[in-house]
């Protein structure tokens, strides 16, 4: 075999997961899966009611029922303060307890915790606790918040947050005036649950005065640990979390919250190991809920449709205890990057409330899409031109790059308009308007959509605690490749994907590469999967790794077998010398040397085939996207069926179409849920009333098209 044999290169391709022989022959472990001797269960007693003050909360015979080895409320976790912090490890304004603390703020709020030989005996035994609530009015709506009492006693207001001009700079307001056009629409988002396939789960155990052990339905394992220990004032190292396998996540499970923190505090104090698993009707109810926000934006136009100003005013429903506070009033920030908008301004503003607390959900800064979007077709019609010229004319192109937004962000190598371009070839306009005429004329309703966006993806470095990624790769002495990533996947495929990267760069079949991840016991800190970062940061870290061993074992064998290194190539797993291919070898060979025979390596090279880097990027990089929809609507009784959905995305050197295409296909028909079906409703009274799937309605089978795929793969600069 000669030095330039070919070989397949695995980035680009559609290459099998490596996971899914396990996870579809029933092979996963998630946390119920988690068995340990000793093991206890975990019940929560809820609040009933919405707001109140607790006047009775009797345990005495529920703590009696045979099978029941403690019921805890907050005064018995008084010894073992925890202190919550928002993702970003920002203080939160009202103090969170893990279970009640003689008041509740909402319908879900933990009461007491039973700790029980069985799910169900603990069950039973938190129905025989008596909790009498001094009920109050409670505040449900951003409009009761505005003027109502304060949810927490402690505040002297419902506002839990604030960002940007509560007045609009006299710069925006001045080219809102001047404007031949101006446009103001006002959007709601509806609360909907996150609903992942596998709820929020932990098992913990106690191995020593400090050492925890924490099984648990998370994003990052390193981000978990490091969060127990701030919460706890444990060190670090005295915290081990393992997730191996997890089934969704959607940024519900970025952290610990109340349960799981109730739960690793009370397996300290009693000493043997527990399990808690959220119940669909907790999920739906008690967990994390997202979205909720009212949007009014105003922009201005010329005559020739040129956007010339724009202010936007947001109010956040954020619920009594939110998760994700910070990262939900950022909905503003990342409004304009696909478009040439000379002036900005922003208000936003969060509100506390008697409702399940808001978290991070898919997108949470991507909220801005529809209002923004909707409202460039409000205003297409007003000034009499194309929604679609409309967009050619603002959106930015290579031409205006590198640009600075109104937000101080400087945007490079985003395709807005040439995502848009394709994605208008290929769905072929004209045609689509002589169908929708044609249709029209029969009494039929079709309609086109079309959307232009740029996201922020890959956060390193500017919002605490996403910072860099860290990969270690080594050769064993077989040749087979290990890889140890801070990694994590929730159904991402991060073990085929930075697989594919890793085989690439050191010249290696791709089925040599196995891929470790899921535990904070490996490798260094990692945020992980949050804020799409995992393809560009680890992609980033592997690569370079991947190339630092591939240095190594060319240095090793150019000494072995008297070649320059530039001689040296490893191709499918084998190793080449330039015109000479006589001498090519398997990598095994130079392995088992590298691990056993330390006297035939070059001097000074140490044993072994491994390398470890860190890959810290620019603070954010950019994916751009386009989509089209085509939808027919029964104008009788309102039913939208959808008949087409194109995307055109540009998210740069795609490792694995199939994978993508994947992640995709998740946003889209989760995008499809919260427009034409999901919403958690509250009643006047603070009641939730969707507590399950019959009422809480989840895009199935048929609610999804066979979406298609465009790709435009620019690669990043940065």
């Amino acid at each position: 075999m000669s030095a330039t044999a070919p070989f397949r290169r695995m980035v680009g391709e559609r290459a099998p997961r490596k996971e899914d022989a396990r996870l579809l022959t029933g092979r996963g472990q998630y946390v119920d899966d988690v068995r340990m001797p000793g093991m206890l269960h975990c019940v929560f007693l809820r609040s009933p009611a919405a707001r109140g003050r607790i006047t009775r909360l009797d345990t005495a015979a529920a703590a009696e029922l045979p099978g029941v080895h403690a019921v805890y409320t907050q005064s018995d976790f008084l010894a073992q303060p925890v202190k919550f912090t928002t993702f970003f490890f920002t203080p939160i304004l009202s103090p969170i307890t893990m279970l009640a603390d003689g008041r509740v703020a909402c319908v879900g709020d933990p009461v007491a915790m039973v700790i029980a030989e069985s799910r169900a005996i603990g069950e039973d035994a938190a129905a025989l606790i008596e909790l009498e609530i001094e009920r109050e009015d409670p505040v449900v709506t951003i409009a009761d918040a505005q003027t109502g009492t304060p949810v927490h006693p402690l505040s002297q207001t419902n506002l839990a947050q604030e960002m940007g001009a509560a007045e609009i700079p006299e710069p925006v307001r001045a080219a809102l005036d001047m404007a031949a056009h101006r446009i103001t629409r006002t959007v709601r988002h509806q609360r909907i649950a996150q609903s992942p396939m596998e709820s929020r789960g932990c098992v913990a155990s106690a191995d020593g005065a400090e050492e925890l052990t924490i099984h648990m339905s998370c994003q990052s394992p390193h981000f978990v640990a490091r969060y127990v220990a701030d919460a706890l004032d444990l060190p670090p190292e005295a915290i081990r979390v393992i997730a191996k396998d997890v089934g969704g996540a959607f940024g519900l499970k970025n952290m610990p919250w109340r349960e799981e923190m109730a739960v690793i505090v009370a397996a300290r104090m009693f000493r043997r190991p527990l399990k808690w698993i959220e119940d669909r009707y907790e999920a739906l109810t008690a967990s994390s809920h997202a979205r909720e926000q009212e949007i009014t934006l105003s922009v201005g136009f010329d005559a020739e449709g040129r956007m010339l100003a724009a202010h936007g005013d947001c109010s956040i429903n954020n619920g009594a205890w939110p998760m994700g506070e910070d990262c939900n009033i950022a909905v503003h920030m990342f409004m304009w990057p696909a478009y040439k908008l000379p002036a900005y301004s922003f208000h936003t503003r969060g509100w506390y409330t008697n409702t399940m607390g808001l978290g991070g959900y898919r997108g949470p800064w991507a909220l801005e899409s529809l209002i923004r979007e909707t409202l460039l077709d409000d205003a297409a019609r007003q000034i009499g031109i194309d929604p679609i010229d409309l967009r050619r004319r603002n959106l930015v192109t290579a031409a205006d790059q590198p640009m600075t937004t109104t937000m101080d962000i400087t945007v490079t190598d985003i395709t807005p308009s040439e995502c848009l371009e394709k994605l208008v070839t290929h769905i072929d306009v004209p045609a689509f308007r002589a169908e929708q005429a044609e249709a029209r004329r029969q009494g039929r309703y079709l309609g086109l959509g079309v959307t232009s966006y740029v996201e922020p993806t890959a956060v390193a470095g500017i919002m605490a605690p996403l910072t860099g990624e860290t990969a270690q790769v080594r050769v064993e002495p077989n040749g087979k490749v290990v890889a140890m990533l801070s990694t994590h996947s929730q159904g991402h495929g991060t073990a085929t994907t930075m697989a594919q990267v890793i085989a690439d760069r050191l010249g290696v079949p791709y089925d040599d590469v196995t891929v470790f991840e899921g535990d904070s016991a490996i490798g260094s800190y990692s945020a992980s999967a949050a804020g799409s970062r995992q393809g560009v940061i680890a992609g980033g870290a592997s690569w370079r790794a991947a190339e630092l061993l591939a240095e190594k074992i060319k240095r090793i064998a150019a000494h072995l077998y008297n070649a320059s290194v530039e001689a040296i190539t490893i191709v499918d797993g084998i190793i080449h010398v330039e015109g000479a291919p006589e001498m090519s070898r398997p990598l095994r060979e130079v392995a088992e040397i590298a691990h056993g025979e330390p006297f035939r390596l070059p001097e000074g090279l140490e044993t072994g085939l491994e390398a470890q880097f860190r890959y810290q990027p620019p603070p954010m990089t950019f994916t751009s996207a386009a989509h089209a929809c085509i939808v027919e609507v029964d104008s009788d009784t309102g039913f939208v069926a959808i008949k087409r959905w194109v995307s055109s995305e540009d998210c740069g050197t795609i490792i694995n179409p199939g994978i993508v295409e994947g992640q995709i296909a998740g946003g889209l028909a989760q995008a499809i849920g919260q427009i034409l079906l999901e919403e958690m409703p509250y009643d006047s009274q603070g009641n939730p009333l969707a507590a399950t799937f019959k009422d809480y309605l989840m895009p199935a089978y048929c609610d999804v098209p066979d979406f298609e795929y465009l790709h435009a793969n620019t690669p990043s600069q940065t």
